[in-house]
């Protein structure tokens, strides 16, 4: 009998969470689907009810929809082999380095013979590096991924093969490479932050617009005078985060904490800050550099916990996949805003316009997204982190005054 035509492949895009276990907050292995339809590791789900009281009903830990008794946990063929299908790309894709991580390492290797070299001078007291008419240098060539010319071919006349002749001579080539690229890699930077489709950044029609009689240095933020510094609140977030001692970085936990209780925490790696807000105008940035994928925004407190933020209409965020694609969420509906990812962002909350907006902030503020906002109650920072990798973080910075 002839086999089944597969059809054409069809590429779909999934992050770690679409086939995450909550529990463990790692990938579903020997996945069980509970009646009301979500997923966890068998064993995991086993092993939450077994620590649970006995005189309470076994339900779902997403729903709490209680669980049928006696109940067989079979495995989800279909969900595993998503899974496998998925870890097998993730290999796929870290066994395959791109040209800029390529030239981003080897301005690292560099780095490091520098140190090394430097090392050695400095134990047999040699002078510094620099250019000598009596020394010479052997012919270095790099190329960088850039395509930048590293070639550093000497002119200088052979005269001395001493060991610390060679020592300076190569440190002064290496230093010549590191400032090469140092300045390649800069200027890419640089050009990849820029907007794509719009030369000048815009701004919100109501953020404050700089004074251009009297323009502030580039290291100034222009909503400085607004500035807030808000804290984590303990109550709400997720028993998979840890809060900071000083109360603004949030971490997803190597190991969760099952000891926290209360219906108010998220069952989702979120968090909410204490500060509410229902007038005024306020503004924070918060670290997102060392977070794969994140969301940050505000949401009321009434925000249900089992819900993800800007999928509710009391929530809104922008939020970067990890996909290169960064998003916004408003009223429940999704805006595909690029593909360049804001190493910190800014967040200017203006309740007397009514008025909401997100900045991509480096020398000065880019306008990433801005949307109407409602205060029928009061509004808090809100963030959401990817809850498969443990260390993943958001840090509220301080405002460049």
């Amino acid at each position: 009998m002839a086999g089944v035509d597969p059809g054409p492949a069809i590429p779909v895009w999934l992050v770690e969470d679409d086939l995450g276990c909550i529990i463990c907050q790692g990938l579903l292995a020997t996945p069980a689907t509970l009646p009301c339809g979500h997923s966890f590791c068998r064993d995991c789900l086993k092993g939450l009810w077994a620590a649970g009281s006995a005189s309470r009903p076994r339900s779902c830990p997403t729903c709490r929809e209680s669980a049928p008794a006696p109940l067989q946990l079979r495995k989800n063929t279909l969900l595993q082999e998503l899974v496998d299908k998925y870890s097998r790309a993730l290999r796929e894709a870290a066994a395959q380095k791109s040209i800029p991580e390529v030239g981003r390492e080897l301005a690292e290797l560099v780095e490091q013979l520098v140190d090394i070299v430097r090392s050695l001078q400095s134990q047999r007291h040699l002078p510094e590096s620099g250019p000598d008419n009596e020394g010479s240098t052997p012919s270095m060539s790099m190329s960088s991924s850039g395509g930048v010319d590293l070639s550093l071919a000497s002119s200088k006349p052979v005269t001395s093969n001493t060991p610390e002749r060679k020592t300076r001579d190569i440190l002064h080539d290496l230093e010549e490479i590191q400032k090469k690229l140092r300045e390649n890699f800069t200027w890419k930077e640089a050009f990849e932050e820029q907007p794509q489709e719009v030369q000048e950044a815009p701004y919100s029609s109501s953020c404050p617009l700089p004074d251009q009689s009297h323009p502030a240095p580039k290291s100034a933020s222009r909503f400085a005078q607004w500035a807030i510094s808000p804290t984590f609140d303990l109550r709400s977030h997720s028993c998979s985060l840890e809060v900071s001692k000083d109360g603004r970085a949030v971490t997803v936990s190597r190991h969760p904490q099952t000891h926290l209780g209360g219906h108010e925490r998220f069952v989702t790696c979120q968090a909410l800050c204490s500060q509410a807000f229902s007038s005024g105008q306020q503004y924070w940035e918060v670290d997102t550099q060392h977070c794969s994928h994140w969301a940050v925004g505000v949401a009321s407190w009434g925000m249900k916990r089992t819900q993800i933020l800007g999928r509710t209409q009391d929530s809104y965020c922008v939020e970067w996949k990890g996909t290169s694609q960064l998003s916004a969420w408003h009223m429940v509906k999704e805006t595909v805003l690029g593909s360049d990812r804001p190493k910190v962002v800014g967040i200017w909350l203006d309740l007397q316009e009514g008025n909401l907006a997100f900045y991509s902030v480096a020398d000065q503020e880019t306008l990433l997204y801005e949307c109407p906002v409602s205060a029928s109650s009061p509004l808090h920072p809100a963030f959401w982190l990817y809850g498969l990798n443990p260390g993943n973080s958001l840090t509220i910075r301080p405002i460049r005054v």
